[in-house]
């Protein structure tokens, strides 16, 4: 039921989430998620400040009210479950930014004046590391 993963800096993308709203699918018949995956992919592998971050994947996030769903996180670090992305190019670079951000950050707090432009408004929980709570 677990698969181990790095424990690094990583986005966790739900690889079965809608593609919008009303859409389950888009034209080609693929979810929301999968888009969302391929974008990241190519993002981070085309970009060496992202070397640093892993993309994984998992099926449902468990945040069906929403779509394209993320979870950012880095070791030791509060993390953000992120949604209601356009499965796409942009959405992908605004998520990995950000996820670059709260890795080199203290706690895992990045002041708004920093958050790419492309993550405002798609905050949905934030989630302690292990062993902590925010403060």
């Amino acid at each position: 039921m677990l698969e181990p993963v790095e424990d690094g800096p990583a986005v966790v993308a739900c690889n079965t989430c809608r593609h919008s709203k009303t859409e389950r699918e888009d034209a080609q018949g693929q979810r929301g998620g999968a888009r969302l995956v391929e974008a990241l992919r190519a993002v981070q592998s085309g970009e060496e400040r992202f070397a640093g971050i892993a993309v994984q994947e998992m099926p449902c996030l468990f945040a069906c009210g929403d779509f394209c769903t993320v979870h950012v996180r880095a070791p030791g670090k509060i993390g953000y479950v992120m949604g209601r992305f356009e499965p796409g190019e942009e959405a992908a670079t605004a998520i990995l930014d950000y996820t670059l951000l709260l890795s080199q950050s203290e706690h895992g707090q990045v002041p708004f004046r920093q958050w790419p432009q492309g993550v405002k408004g798609h905050f949905i929980t934030r989630t302690p590391p292990a062993g902590f709570v925010a403060a």
